[in-house]
């Protein structure tokens, strides 16, 4: 895995503007990304009213950022990875 995915934050920065223009709570949203073995791991936190646009109908929007995601590592040669916390006082 090339070293220099800990001082690349493209893939982080594409899910920050994807989300921020998706959600109604912009402000609110958290993006942090962490290398480990398994490649990149992005972490999405939003507002708990904007969960739905997130996941999207079907899971369809958090599946999409994903593939987006997966498209930007193969260009890299690194893997992405895309977790979605879910906001405190959710219901699982």
């Amino acid at each position: 895995m090339p070293s220099d995915l800990h001082d690349d934050t493209a893939a982080r920065d594409f899910v920050d503007f994807v989300v921020k223009a998706i959600v109604d709570n912009p402000d609110e949203v958290e993006v942090t990304q962490s290398v480990d073995d398994l490649g990149v791991l992005i972490t999405l936190k939003v507002n708990k009213a904007d969960m739905g646009k997130i996941i999207g109908k079907g899971g369809q929007t958090a599946k999409s950022l994903r593939i987006l995601l997966r498209v930007m590592g193969s260009k890299k040669d690194a893997r992405y990875n895309l977790k979605i916390i879910e906001p405190e006082g959710q219901a699982a």
